[in-house]
Parts: C-alpha cells; sequence; structure tokens
C-alpha cells in the first residue's frame, strides 16, 4: 500500500510519557502534533487535563491515556479507577501496561482477569495492551498476545519506552506471525528514525509510539520522500 507523510503523521501516537517530561516538554508535544497532523498525543495522567487544554478544542488530534504505567504491577482495583478517571479526563484511547510479573510467573488466569476488567471499563474506547517485550522470552510474548485478543483489546503494544530496549524488528516479526491479522500491532519504543518505521510497518505494525523529540525530525524526513512512498 503506497503511503503518504500525511498517512505516516496518522499512524502515530506522539509522546511525552518520562518521569521528568514537565509542562515544556507538553507544549513541543502539542506543537509538533498540530504542525504534522498525528493521530495521537499522550502524557502521564496527571498531565492530561494540560494536554486537553493545549489542543484547544483541536478534535482532530485524539488524546490517549496511561493506565497501570510504567511497570504494570498495580492493583486489578487501582487500574480500573485509573482507566475510569482517564476516559472522564477526556481520553479518547488507553494503554494499558499487562501485570509483567504475574506473566512471568505464570499466572495467565490473573492476568486475563485484569485485561478483561480493563477493556470491559473502556467500553467502546479502544485499548492497547502493553506487554514490554524486553522482559519477555519468545513464548511469553506470544502467551501475552494471546491474552491479549482474547480480552478483546484492540492493539498488542511492544513496550513502554522506559525498558533497556523497545520495539525491534525482530519482536514485531515475531508477533506478526503468531497473530496474524487477529489483533492490531502498536510498535514503540526507540523509533528515532523514518527507516526504522517503514521496516516495522513492513513487518505488520500499524500504529507507532513515538516520542515528540523525535517525531519531527522523521515527519520531516519522510515529507521529503518520493510520494508515495512504501510499496
Amino acid at each position: 500500500m503506497p503511503l503518504t507523510s500525511y498517512d505516516i503523521a496518522q499512524m502515530i501516537d506522539l509522546s511525552a510519557v518520562q518521569a521528568n517530561d514537565g509542562d515544556q516538554s507538553l507544549d513541543g508535544l502539542v506543537h509538533v502534533a498540530k504542525e504534522h497532523r498525528c493521530y495521537l498525543v499522550t502524557a502521564l495522567p496527571s498531565q492530561i487535563l494540560l494536554l486537553k487544554d493545549l489542543l484547544k478544542g483541536d478534535h482532530d488530534i485524539r488524546v490517549g491515556g496511561n493506565v497501570g504505567f510504567p511497570s504494570g504491577g498495580q492493583t486489578t482495583h487501582i487500574k480500573i479507577a485509573e482507566a475510569r478517571e482517564l476516559l472522564e479526563l477526556g481520553c479518547d484511547e488507553l494503554d494499558v501496561v499487562i501485570n509483567i510479573a504475574k506473566l512471568v510467573s505464570g499466572r495467565y488466569d490473573e492476568v486475563l482477569d485484569e485485561l478483561r476488567a480493563v477493556v470491559d471499563t473502556a467500553e467502546r474506547c479502544p485499548v492497547k495492551v502493553i506487554l514490554e517485550c524486553h522482559y519477555l522470552s519468545e513464548d511469553q510474548i506470544k502467551i501475552g498476545c494471546d491474552l491479549t485478543i482474547t480480552a478483546g483489546a484492540a492493539f498488542v503494544k511492544t513496550g513502554t519506552g522506559w525498558a533497556p530496549t523497545g520495539a525491534t524488528l525482530s519482536n514485531i516479526t515475531l508477533i506478526k506471525s503468531h497473530v496474524g491479522d487477529a489483533i492490531k500491532i502498536k510498535a514503540s519504543g526507540g523509533i528515532r528514525d523514518i527507516d526504522t518505521l517503514i521496516n516495522m510497518y513492513r513487518c505488520g505494525a500499524c500504529r507507532f509510539g513515538v516520542s515528540y523529540q523525535w517525531a519531527g525530525e522523521i515527519l520531516i524526513r519522510a515529507a521529503k520522500l518520493p510520494r508515495p512512498f512504501i510499496l
């Protein structure tokens, strides 16, 4: 499928989700999103109200909320409460970190019950489940994908951007080979150039979590490529 630079921007979830991303970071985030017409912007929960205010009624740019970020170790009760509050604050989509500790411990029923609870709380709001692939074996990544699909989530996502490694071509390829078309894939963590994004798209990812510091450079570069590109 041919893509333009606008198509690329419409697959980007622009983020400012590091612990030190203060108000200035949100200003930069919104500036890049408006300039390039990115699909969605996301920040840490306490910054969502400011983020909504900075968008100033620009309804074409969606707002994403992060549940159980970044460890996934919160109780189910807290994750449900956080999801509910983020929806009340006006989030259009939710990214929830899977309970990594329970997943690697083989407590799959508990992981599934929690994911279902968050998806049910979100109702029609799309939910992306963050596996944090850096900490998982290939078999655990596959199991995490299966649980995510069973829970009814819209996307499986590679990482938070807080782990030592983020999305890789190998884990995107692994996930795509395992899930096929059963669920969409979001690549996130360490995407810092247009070539990486294009290669991950070719491997099966269709949404990309990109830090606002890198997204501007990626989209400027995308705009300079021959149009349309990516066949």
